[in-house]
């Protein structure tokens, strides 16, 4: 690097996450190297903003950048990694932000543990397009500190996972989507049937309960119930999904619920739990063994 204070980073894939990032990096006084094959006009304008050249692939020029932000899609995460190999300088930290897989990220891990590049695992946790930089990341391997103290001179938020490990991030994101989404479905049918029978207000009012409770502690309470009750909440389910299909809104979600429910009624018929009320953590087991024995 030309300055020891100043950092050098590279910005690989010019779309919106690329450019908000280098924006932030830039204003914060990094000096930045760009790369992008097909560059969208917006990126155009903002390198000749700031006078600088767009590179159309990976090449020795990266040699003189301590960081790489990948922030290509998914699909060319792993590519990057392996056209990066061969001209990032000993000790440069790769930042992934791309939505690779978990398993596409430890891969590209390894592929970097096995030369001087550390390579950090970045899931962004919200809309860029909303918040810009301001965006919350969650970073996890090696340089994930370095790289939420570099973030945070441009006033980036990065929250690290203690002792992770490249994966975990996006694994993390991707879990929670799937809650986040599947109460999403769950909430626009509920809100639906409310409003039709005229009894959204009353609805949030019984609803308060579940409000005033700790998250972590409704999910577990759910998840070690579930293997004790699941027959009996299973008719439940099915009255519910008939309600609605009575006022001319049939569920799409409960009959997902519905085949969850049988398949844990099977498994209490063939081998019930061992305790009458299992904790958390032994309803998990079970459930996991009973699902590698399907």
């Amino acid at each position: 690097m030309k300055n020891a204070g100043i950092a050098t980073i590279a910005i690989i894939g010019l779309g919106e996450v690329g450019r908000a990032y280098a924006r932030a990096l830039h204003d914060a006084g990094c000096e930045l190297r760009l790369c992008d094959p097909r560059p969208a006009p917006a990126a155009s304008e903002l390198a000749a903003q700031w006078q600088r050249p767009i590179h159309a692939s990976i090449g020795p020029w990266l040699a003189e950048c301590g960081w790489i932000f990948s922030c290509v899609t998914g699909a060319h995460a792993l590519a990057v990694v392996e056209q990066a190999l061969p001209h990032a300088a000993t000790g440069t930290t790769l930042c992934d932000l791309t939505t690779a897989s978990p398993d596409t990220k430890r891969a590209a891990a390894r592929r970097a543990g096995a030369t001087a590049l550390r390579y950090v695992d970045v899931a962004i946790m919200g809309a860029v397009n909303l918040s810009r930089h301001r965006t919350p990341l969650l970073a996890a391997g090696a340089g994930a500190r370095d790289f939420a103290a570099l973030l945070g001179r441009a006033e980036g938020r990065v929250e690290v996972i203690d002792g992770g490990a490249a994966g975990d991030a996006i694994a993390l994101k991707i879990l929670r989507s799937v809650f986040t989404k599947g109460m999403e479905a769950l909430s626009v049918e509920l809100l639906m049937a409310a409003e039709k029978q005229g009894v959204r207000e009353q609805l949030y009012a019984q609803l308060r309960d579940i409000d005033e409770t700790p998250l972590r502690t409704f999910i577990d309470m759910l998840v070690r119930t579930h293997v004790v009750h699941a027959r009996r909440r299973a008719h439940e389910v099915h009255d519910a999904a008939a309600e609605l299909a009575k006022h001319g809104l049939p569920s799409r979600v409960l009959p997902g619920v519905e085949s969850r429910f049988a398949l844990t009624i099977a498994d209490l018929e063939a081998a019930p739990p061992e305790q009458a009320e299992p904790g958390i953590d032994q309803a998990l087991q079970w459930l996991l063994e009973r699902s590698a024995q399907a």
